[in-house]
């Protein structure tokens, strides 16, 4: 057991905690752009079905990703040691969620800029490609946090390919469909027309693999790796999120086959929300790190040594009580302006410019 001094703070708890929903927000608002955009190739048939599947995220990925900037913000503030073992010692694997975050920018703020067909195809690539690296890094990245990455104490001293085992390539393959369902029930939600039926069809085919994937996942998850440790026993709480994020999935296909696109899209979020939970749930702590527990808590790295002063975390909570509820009422609003759906009927022809 943790004597008082071992102990996390209440503040250091409930920073985690942001964290943990900061991090859980992004993957269900990011989410569904990454898997709108890898989806371009397989539901846009023609130039005008591309363009109404990019305009069902235009207003909205850019603020889909200040909730990665914030999460990577409150982690550098409240955990500097945290954030600084992860990048870097993670350098390359975050390398390459930045080379794809920057090909998703380029894409989607030129693509409209030239009528030309092989430089909108080009920049199509961008988006397909700059969505399923970051899917694709994250899914690896937090099964190796459940897994606990290796560490000498206070620095991780792993290697890059250690980190692809079999749970972690699970994982990776994972999220990156989960993404393509949750994508695909978006873009059911927000379009009508023929887009709208390829939609809900892939929705409702892909869905079941996701739910396989899920499942797998958080029961392997569960079994092999429990949530917890000296740090608290969450391991009930931990399966009942695993279980909430397969009835999730599962339930998401059957609403797309009856038409119910906003029940689909609520079932693909829940279950992105309910599945990092449990890994969060894991993390508590130990913060992904393996942990020996013949060494004293306060020579390894977990929560309480990577911690900020009470002071800063002081500072930090009247930050978040005044401008995270800003954040959040300022981007629902958006999403209520662009809420109604789109259709090849709302795209204008394009206009060969004047010899």
């Amino acid at each position: 057991m943790l004597n008082l001094l071992e102990t996390p703070s209440t503040l250091t708890i409930v920073w985690f905690a942001l964290v943990a929903v900061l991090w859980i927000g992004y993957f269900f608002l990011e989410g569904f752009d990454y898997g709108v955009a890898m989806l371009l190739p397989i539901l846009g048939k023609k130039e005008k079905d591309r363009r109404v599947i990019v305009n069902t995220i235009g207003p909205l990925w850019d603020g889909n990703e200040v909730w990665l900037l914030t999460a990577g913000g409150a982690m550098f503030a409240a955990f500097p040691g945290w954030y600084a073992t992860l990048f870097s010692g993670l350098y390359l694997p975050l390398l390459l969620v930045l080379v794809g975050l920057i090909l998703r920018g380029v894409a989607f703020e030129y693509r409209s800029k030239h009528p030309d067909t092989r430089y909108r195809a080009m920049l199509d690539w961008f988006a397909i490609i700059g969505s399923f690296l970051p899917s694709l890094v994250f899914g690896v990245g937090f099964a190796n946090f459940v897994i606990g990455l290796a560490n000498d104490g206070l620095l991780w001293n792993g290697s890059f390919w250690g980190l692809f085992g079999p749970f972690a390539l699970l994982g990776g393959v994972m999220l990156v469909v989960l993404f393509l369902v949750h994508g695909a029930a978006f873009i059911a939600l927000k379009t009508k027309g023929e887009i709208h039926e390829r939609a809900e069809g892939f929705a409702t085919k892909v869905g079941w693999a996701a739910a396989a994937l899920v499942a797998l996942f958080v029961i392997c998850q569960n079994v092999f790796w429990p949530a917890t440790s000296e740090f608290g026993d969450f391991t009930v709480l931990a399966w009942v999120c695993a279980i909430l994020s397969i009835l999730a999935i599962v339930a998401a296909p059957v609403m797309s086959g009856k038409g119910r696109d906003g029940w689909a899209f609520i079932a693909t979020g829940l279950s992105i929300v309910t599945l990092f939970a449990g890994i969060f749930l894991k993390m508590y702590g130990n913060l992904g790190f393996a942990q020996d527990e013949s060494v004293p808590v306060l020579d390894r790295l977990n929560m309480i040594t990577a911690a900020s002063s009470e002071t800063t975390l002081t500072i930090m909570a009247w930050a978040a009580v005044i401008f995270v509820p800003i954040v959040i009422g300022y981007q629902s609003w958006s999403y209520w302006v662009f809420s109604r759906r789109i259709s090849t009927k709302n795209i204008p022809d394009e206009v060969e410019p004047a010899a």
